[in-house]
């Protein structure tokens, strides 16, 4: 592996190298950059030409304005764009508002995508799947910047204005209640009655609480409360148990249980130190969180149990935690709201300009310009994720081994998770390092029509002021992540399957 790494790295440095060296010719030669100064009175004219000229080295060749990048870059200064900015902190500016972008959308692709793929095999042919398939289709044909405009009109602006007003209108209460029964009963594999009486019971229930959540005017001033976040938890305890060990009361289970009350219990501890805390004391609870689950899985879990009851415990300590940070959140919306003139999805630019708040306040101001570009990007690549997964655990479903887990006797649960879906997530890992490489580029026209200044709009803006340096910054950024994530790619191969040799 230490050779196979190795030997990576020499070529990917060769092949970087060689690509930066193309990309700065081809910037290079854009345009014309002194083009906007000839057009300015004469006076002024010859003046500007001289200072932008030293400035981006005009008066070399092509391929020694390369080296004198390539040199500054290698010290990391990336020089200055054609007016003066530095283009390092341009640079910082752009990868943090992308990262900050980007980093949710594709966090969920991944996990709704795949999961969703995952389930729509295990249910292949059925209504569920078909619905998927369709869905996921759909979502993928889409043009981003008709998506986008959309969510902006419908998101945000009708959404901001309903609600000066929330309360729900009896057919969409009916339209969500028959979705959701639709989408509970096609999840059960039985016979029809037991899925008509899903259907029922889950439209029925649906129906209900939006009706008493528009009532009681929940959604204008919303929050969870204590009822509602033990039982978020409990649920979370009995589902990250039941996926690893089953559905029994066994150590695992009793240690994601534990945890769950745990959290319970600081969410009431807590109280007078979440008024206003800062990013810091979340941090450093979040870890402390960790450590104490971790505790709990070891302890309880025993030699026998604890390779599972450790994961349990942290994961439902975790869930359990972003529950209560999104209830206290929650709980400061009507504030918030009235602050920012009952506006609270925003439409254009990553956060309100020179607003002051608490902390919850800018948490719910960040979520509020991250919403719709994050739901844009979700929409667009969450079909690649679910089909592919999709295809890969159908491939997986009929291999020689799997039919051997199941004549063996294990349970359902140890042949998918142990057997079929770690092999079925070869394909997927290629396509994620590819992904994560590329979105850290930007998502122009998402940024474009929503307004933030990240790397999309840093190479856009090179482009079109014919300046080499901005587009050589963005291309960092983006080609040293394509090359690093496609290694990090094959590494996850062998470790996903040992037959896999890297030599």
């Amino acid at each position: 592996m230490l050779a196979f790494i190795a030997r990576r790295l020499v070529t990917s440095v060769l092949i970087f190298f060689s690509a930066t060296f193309v990309v700065y010719i081809m910037a290079a030669n854009l345009g014309d950059p002194l083009a906007d100064l000839r057009e300015l009175p004469p006076q002024d004219r010859a003046a500007a030409i001289a200072d932008r000229t030293e400035r981006m080295n005009l008066d070399k060749p092509v391929v020694a304005r390369y080296f004198l990048w390539l040199g500054g870059a290698l010290t990391g200064d990336l020089g200055t764009n054609r007016v003066g900015q530095d283009v390092n902190i341009m640079l910082e500016r752009a990868l943090g508002a992308t990262l900050q972008l980007v980093i949710a959308a594709t966090v969920l692709s991944i996990v709704i995508g795949v999961g969703i793929g995952v389930i729509s095999a295990l249910r292949q042919y059925s209504a569920l799947d078909l619905g998927v398939t369709f869905g996921v289709f759909v979502c993928f044909s889409l043009p981003v910047f008709w998506v986008a405009t959309l969510l902006k009109q419908y998101g945000a602006i009708e959404f901001n204005d309903w609600l000066a007003d929330p309360s729900l209108a009896w057919w969409v209460i009916g339209l969500v209640a028959l979705f959701m029964g639709m989408v509970f009963s096609s999840l059960l594999v039985t016979d029809r009655r037991t899925r008509l009486m899903a259907f029922g019971v889950a439209s029925g229930v649906t129906a209900v609480l939006l009706a008493v959540l528009s009532a009681t005017g929940w959604f204008a001033d919303p929050g969870l409360g204590p009822i509602v976040i033990g039982l978020t938890a409990g649920a979370a305890a009995v589902g990250f148990a039941t996926l690893f060990s089953g559905l029994e009361w066994n150590p695992t289970m009793k240690a994601a249980v534990i945890c769950a009350a745990l959290g319970l219990v600081s969410h009431f501890a807590l109280l007078p130190f979440l008024d206003d805390p800062t990013w810091w004391f979340m941090g450093m609870l979040a870890l402390l969180t960790v450590v104490i689950c971790w505790a709990v899985g070891r302890f309880v879990g025993g030699e026998l149990y604890r390779r599972s009851a450790v994961p349990v415990a942290i994961l439902t300590g975790v869930f359990t935690a972003g529950v209560i940070f999104v209830d206290r959140m929650l709980q400061s919306f009507a504030a918030f709201s009235e602050s920012v003139r009952g506006r609270p999805i925003s439409t254009i630019g990553a956060s309100t300009p020179n607003y002051s708040g608490t902390f919850w306040q800018h948490g719910l101001d960040s979520f509020g310009s991250l919403i719709l570009p994050t739901m844009t990007l979700l929409l667009i690549s969450l079909a690649s994720y679910t089909r592919y997964s999709r295809a890969s655990m159908l491939e997986v479903m009929n291999q020689d081994y799997v039919r051997t887990a199941r004549a063996k006797g294990l349970p359902e649960r140890t042949v998918i998770l142990r057997h079929a879906f770690r092999n079925g997530l070869i394909p997927i890992t290629t396509l994620v390092a590819y992904d994560i490489g590329t979105v850290l580029g930007g998502a122009v026209v998402t940024e474009a029509v929503f307004g933030w200044r990240a790397m999309g709009d840093l190479l856009i803006t090179g482009i079109n002021e014919r300046d080499p340096n901005p587009v050589m910054a963005f291309f960092l950024v983006a080609g040293a992540a394509i090359v690093i994530f496609n290694m990090i790619a094959d590494i996850v191969y062998a470790y996903l399957d040992p037959r896999i040799r890297l030599s």
